[in-house]
């Protein structure tokens, strides 16, 4: 059942900072409430092997305009790894959702992110009901074993449209997405809850490891970092789109589950890509997809502090927004007709060690104009100095005398951004609605 949420304050989730407003969208939040069951194990698949009450939050963004909807919700499962609600992929996506017109929907779906608790980097919580009690007071979880369930149930809610939280939408297709501890999650669920409760029509699975979540897991959370290997079962019932940094490939070993793709799933892999990166900490939570260009340079500048936590080293400013906004595109389009992503080249790995160029660039993966026409090393590795910092890779500029040696003019520079870019965007890696804002934010912050 849901139900409007209490008027005091507002909202509260770590995302995007601008008004939703002033791209054509409105927000609204709802608490969910009802019945979930927890899974067990039971012969090849897995069965409802306790119920509990629950009530948590569900946030809407959609388009002010009905009109304009494009038929499509995504569905992030919000992640909890830093001790609160945060929509990491509604970040990394937003600029490509709403040009098109899609809905997006942020589920409170685990314990720590409504009522508190250890999460996997050890910060302290920022619960719902910790952090405004007169407006979250009355939200209560029973456990993460629930927690696939109430995704289940906020998704089928989505796709039932008429009367929902998306009245008046004409829902088409319904996809699920979510990052990093979400991903576990959302791997866990593809793998084994998706059969027993056929709610989305797709998953993008974004920065996963090597290990799925547990289906009973009330205990310690950084369990899922411990875990053994857990690939992608063969023939999934809905196509399955997975990104991957050179963070998630080997710091967080998803090398170790590596599978070729099928007809169900896709893996890509992007090179001088990080986990977090700075679009995600400065760039994205202010790009309403209408800066002007020296704003949106500004915040893509890597610094060597995330949110007052210091580090060794800047942050990646790597192409993963970029890559990300293809992405969503890809798997709607494969959900929507059939065509299929294009296949992502791995990442070059030898001896379990990534591959570099002569610069210090990792080989293979996906291309972009960061990595083929670089001014920095773009690492998803290397970084020190927090708990977070093995997350958020690092930038490492090159020096005055090897810019000169690879680019004599800034003139010649810009021109092989375009030609990276462009060809980037042949190959279905980079949409042609970013290409001119790539080449505008490196004329404005080439070091040249």
């Amino acid at each position: 059942m849901f139900s409007l949420s209490p008027e005091s304050g507002s909202p509260f989730v770590a995302g995007t900072r601008f008004d939703l407003a002033s791209a054509g969208y409105v927000a609204a939040e709802y608490v969910l409430s009802g019945t979930a069951g927890a899974y067990g194990r039971s012969g090849n698949g897995v069965a409802t092997v306790e119920h509990a009450d629950f009530a948590t939050r569900v946030l809407v963004y959609r388009p002010a305009d009905a009109g304009a909807f494009n038929g499509t919700v995504w569905v992030e499962w919000l992640n909890v790894s830093g001790g609160l609600d945060a929509a990491p992929d509604w970040i990394f996506t937003h600029t490509e959702l709403m040009r098109r017109g899609a809905a997006w929907v942020g589920v409170s779906a685990q314990k720590s992110g409504v009522e508190g608790g250890a999460g996997i980097l050890g910060m302290p919580s920022l619960s719902l009901v910790g952090i405004n009690p007169a407006r979250y007071g009355a939200l209560h979880h029973p456990g993460d074993r629930f927690s696939y369930d109430i995704y289940a149930q906020v998704g089928a809610a989505v796709r039932s449209g008429s009367g929902t939280i998306l009245d008046g939408l004409v829902v088409d297709r319904v996809l699920a997405i979510g990052q990093s501890q979400s991903a576990f999650r959302l791997t866990t669920f593809v793998n084994d809850i998706d059969s027993v409760t056929p709610v989305y029509d797709g998953f993008l699975i974004h920065a996963r490891g090597r290990a799925a979540a547990p289906l009973d897991d009330d205990g310690d959370p950084a369990a899922a970092l411990r875990g053994g290997p857990v690939a992608f079962h063969r023939g999934l019932r809905v196509p399955v789109l997975c990104v991957e940094s050179e963070t998630d490939l080997m710091s967080l070993d998803y090398l170790a589950v590596r599978q070729d793709d099928d007809d169900s799933f896709v893996a890509w892999e992007i090179a001088g890509a990080s986990h977090g990166d700075v679009y995600t900490f400065a760039a994205g939570p202010i790009d309403t997809g209408r800066l002007p260009v020296h704003e949106l340079a500004a915040a893509w500048v890597p610094v060597a502090e995330v949110y007052g936590m210091a580090l060794d080293k800047a942050v990646n400013a790597g192409p993963q927004h970029y890559v990300m906004n293809a992405a969503v595109s890809r798997l709607d389009q494969w959900a929507r007709d059939g065509t299929r992503p294009p296949p992502s080249p791995p990442l070059e790995v030898r001896d379990g060690v990534l591959v570099t160029d002569g610069l210090g660039n990792a080989r293979g993966g996906i291309r972009t104009p960061h990595t083929d026409v670089p001014t920095a090393v773009l690492s998803g590795l290397g970084n020190s100095g927090h708990a977070i910092a093995f997350l958020c890779g690092s930038t490492t500029a090159f020096d005055a005398a090897t810019l000169r040696s690879l680019y004599p003019s800034k003139e010649g520079y810009l021109e092989r951004i375009t030609a990276a870019t462009a060809a980037a965007v042949s190959n279905g890696f980079v949409l042609e609605d970013d290409a001119a804002e790539i080449s505008a934010i490196a004329a404005v912050n080439a070091p040249l």
